[in-house]
C-alpha cells in the first residue's frame, strides 16, 4: 500500500545518493516491456483491486479490493482483504478463482502478506471494526488519485486460511491508539517488520516473534514506510521523506543482529533514488540485487514502475556493490500503476492498472528473466561511497 502523507524534517543527516542517481527524468529513461498481460480482476466483481502478493508456492494471491455493489446499492470506499487461487488455463491465461473475503465486514484493510514458512497463515493490517473516523486510505472513487490516511484503529493481524471463512483474526501488533501497518515477515518467519505512527511520524519497527523483543529501526522526522526484507533477510528496503519535500525516496539498509539472532537496528543506509517524483512501494527481486518500485509526479498521477540496482556486492567473488547506478522504466500493454509485487522466483509480476472504465484492477505478466539486461548504466558506484 502506498501511503503518501509525509510529515516533517529529519533527525539526522540524509545519506548522499550514489553517483548517477541525481534527478533522473523518467520520461527520458529507456523502457522495457513486461508481458504478455492478463487481467486478473474486473469491474464486474470489484470497483477497485490492488496491493496484491503471490504466495511462496505461487498458487494463491492476497489482495485488497472494494466489491462492486448490487444495482441500486451505494458504493463503498473501504477496502476489504481477499484471498484467491491463482490458476492458469491451457492457453497460458491467468485467473483468480474461488475468491474469499478474509476481513470483517465494514473494516478497513491493507497490506496483505503470506507467511513465508507456514502456508496456513497470512497477515494484514485491519481496523477489525469500521473505523471510527471513517478516514481510510485508498484510491478515491472516480479518479486515479490516492487518498492518504492513517486510521489509528489500523492494527496488524494474522489469519488462518486452512479453515473456516471468514477466519478468526489474531492480533500480532498494535492497538487503537496509533496506525500500524505496511507489514511483512522475514524469510525465516522470525521477525515482523512494519510501520507505525505512534510517535506522530511514520517510523519503522521490528518485532522478534520468538522472543517478543521490539526495536525501532528508523525514527527520522517525516514518514518512513513500505519496509520489506531482502531475500536473504540481511537488509531491508523502504521509502523515506526525511527531506520534508513530499518527494519520498527509496533507501536500503543492512540489519544489525545480536548474538541471539534478534534484529536490533540498522547500519550502512544507502539512498537509491534522488529525483522530483514520489517514490515508494519497493520490492526485492529474488536475486537480492535489484529493486522494483513505483514513482509518480507529486499530484499522484502518472504512476510508473521502475527497476534499479540494489546489489550489496560479494567480496568473495569480487562483485562490486551497485546501489542506484543503473535503472530502467518498465512498460506493458496495460498501464503499469502499482504497487508491484513479484512471485518467489521473480518470474511473474502483479500490479494494479487503471482500465478504460476507470476502475483499478489487478494484472499479471511474466517478468524478464535477466534483470541486468533491462538496466541502463548511469555511473559507477561501489561500497566505498555508501553512506554509513
Amino acid at each position: 500500500m502506498l501511503l503518501l502523507i509525509l510529515l516533517a524534517a529529519c533527525l539526522h543527516d540524509s545519506p548522499a545518493p550514489p553517483a548517477g542517481a541525481e534527478r533522473v527524468d523518467s520520461a527520458s529513461m529507456s523502457a522495457h516491456v513486461v508481458g504478455p498481460v492478463t487481467m486478473l480482476t474486473s469491474s464486474d466483481q470489484f470497483l477497485k483491486a490492488g496491493d496484491a502478493h503471490i504466495s511462496p508456492d505461487g498458487k494463491r494471491v492476497i489482495f485488497q479490493a472494494i466489491e462492486t455493489p448490487d444495482e441500486g446499492e451505494p458504493e463503498s470506499d473501504i477496502y476489504g482483504m481477499y484471498l484467491g487461487d491463482l490458476v492458469q488455463d491451457d492457453a497460458g491465461r491467468w485467473a483468480i478463482e474461488r475468491v474469499q473475503r478474509l476481513s470483517p465486514e465494514g473494516s478497513a484493510n491493507a497490506c496483505g502478506w503470506f507467511h513465508p514458512t507456514d502456508s496456513r497463515r497470512v497477515i494484514f493490517a485491519s481496523t477489525i471494526e469500521p473505523p471510527f473516523s471513517g478516514d481510510t486510505p485508498g484510491s478515491q472513487q472516480g479518479t486515479d488519485r490516492y487518498r492518504s490516511a492513517f486510521p489509528p484503529e489500523m492494527r496488524i493481524v494474522e489469519a488462518r486460511i486452512d479453515g473456516a471463512v471468514p477466519p478468526s483474526l489474531r492480533l500480532l501488533e498494535g492497538d487503537e491508539d496509533a496506525y500500524q501497518a505496511e507489514c511483512s515477515i522475514s524469510p525465516d518467519g522470525r521477525h515482523l517488520l512494519y510501520a507505525s505512527r505512534e510517535s506522530g511520524d511514520g517510523d519503522i519497527f521490528v518485532r522478534d516473534l520468538e522472543t517478543g523483543e521490539r526495536h525501532q529501526l528508523l525514527s527520522t522526522v517525516g514518514y518512513d514506510g513500505d519496509p520489506l526484507f531482502s531475500p536473504d533477510g540481511r537488509r531491508i528496503c523502504y521509502r523515506s521523506d526525511r527531506n520534508e519535500d513530499d518527494r519520498p525516496q527509496v533507501f536500503v539498509s543492512e540489519l544489525v543482529f545480536n548474538d541471539a539472532g534478534t534484529i536490533t537496528g540498522i547500519k550502512r543506509e544507502v539512498q537509491l533514488t534522488n529525483n522530483n517524483h514520489v517514490n515508494g512501494a519497493p520490492v526485492w527481486h529474488s536475486d537480492g540485487r535489484h529493486l522494483v518500485y513505483t514513482a509518480n509526479d507529486p499530484d499522484h498521477r502518472n504512476r510508473e514502475i521502475f527497476i534499479i540496482d540494489a546489489d550489496a556486492g560479494d567480496p568473495e567473488t569480487g562483485r562490486p556493490a551497485r546501489y542506484g547506478t543503473r535503472h530502467a522504466r518498465l512498460e506493458a500493454s496495460a498501464p503499469l500503476g502499482g504497487p508491484p509485487a513479484l512471485d518467489a522466483g521473480s518470474e511473474r509480476m502483479v500490479w494494479s492498472s487503471q482500465g478504460a472504465d476507470g476502475s483499478s484492477q489487478l494484472c499479471i505478466a511474466p517478468f524478464p528473466s535477466d534483470p541486468d539486461s533491462l538496466l541502463v548504466s548511469s555511473g559507477d558506484h561501489d561500497s566505498s561511497s555508501a553512506a554509513e
